[in-house]
């Protein structure tokens, strides 16, 4: 078998095809790569820059002191609104921090708060009667009926928890994304500011910039920019981009710009000391990550490494010793 195996190996026109293959699929792989990714940052900035222009809308009916409210987003399902208002939901499935939660996710407006109070009353029902019909008639349990009956609610609560682990699920992806993007964004806001920028600008500038880092962290800088520009006070728009954000390296620099708004301190200063602060903090959690890596790679090592590296060293021996060809 090994001989069969050395001279298959050896032998120039197997290793040609295979070498032809594995350069066609590559050709393939790097063609293809451009067709089938999506332009996600086009995608969210677009939806930032519309959600701009109907603030700006707002804010210029609210002066004209129009009787007609402008919608700031988009309007529910139909069938979602009524279900939601038929049975009350936002009373006993709505939480305090839900709609927060929802903008820290990045899903705003009325929209969101009724597709999550529809998910929440839809999923366990949906998981409640499926779970019936699968323990009672898919599957042939020797448990008792109760203990069926019991599997069966457990489902539910998971379908009422499901909504609220997604979001959480949303909310630590967009942190993360944020929190790694947040040292250099704020480099380049020093840098703007320092060379004679306005703050709006400094912020328009930065969100262009670090765009292609941080989706998610480009988003809420222009979102600060137009409500910088539209809303009447500039301190709700500060405290607005640390509410959505819900990082502390963030509300740091939000309380900073409100202090230099308010009493005219300094901002690059108080910008340069905590873009080094967040950049020690990005460093330090690198260095925890790295030191847990050896505990981790123990078991792969064992299980993956090992068998092989044992293989390799004892194959030629044993060839040696049972006299194998």
């Amino acid at each position: 078998m090994i001989a069969a195996i050395y001279d298959r190996l050896s032998d120039t026109q197997f290793l040609l095809a295979v070498l032809t293959a594995v350069a066609a699929a590559a050709t393939v792989v790097t063609v293809a790569m451009p067709f089938v990714e999506t332009d996600n940052l086009g995608r969210r900035m677009k939806a930032v820059s519309v959600e701009r222009d109907k603030i700006r809308a707002r804010e210029r009916e609210r002066l004209a002191k129009a009787q007609q409210r402008v919608s700031l987003r988009q309007e529910p399902k139909a069938y979602m609104k009524q279900a939601v208002e038929r049975f009350n939901l936002g009373r006993w499935l709505g939480t305090d921090t839900a709609k927060q939660r929802l903008t820290m996710a990045g899903y705003r407006g009325e929209q969101a708060e009724v597709a999550f109070l529809f998910f929440r009353m839809v999923m366990p029902i949906g998981l409640f009667l499926f779970t019936l019909f699968y323990v009672f008639v898919l599957v042939d349990f020797s448990q008792p009926p109760v203990i069926r009956f019991g599997i069966a609610l457990f489902a539910a609560y998971l379908g009422i928890k499901a909504p609220e682990i997604y979001l959480a699920n949303v909310i630590q992806k967009r942190q993360q994304s944020i929190r790694r993007a947040w040292p250099d964004a704020l480099d380049l806001l020093l840098i703007c500011v320092e060379s004679g920028m306005s703050i709006e600008h400094a912020f328009r500038k930065v969100s262009q910039e670090v765009g292609t880092q941080s989706i998610p962290l480009a988003e809420e800088l222009t979102l600060t920019t137009a409500e910088l520009s539209y809303l009447p006070d500039r301190r709700q728009a500060y405290e607005n981009l640390g509410m959505r954000t819900g990082l502390e390296p963030v509300r740091s620099v939000v309380t900073a710009l409100i202090q230099a708004e308010r009493y005219g301190t300094p901002l690059g200063q108080a910008l340069r000391v905590l873009s080094q602060e967040s950049r020690d903090q990005r460093m330090t959690e690198a260095e925890k990550k790295a030191a847990a890596l050896p505990p981790k790679l123990t078991v792969p090592m064992i299980i993956f490494f090992l068998p092989v590296l044992f293989v390799v060293i004892l194959t030629p021996a044993l060839i040696q010793v049972f006299g194998w060809k």
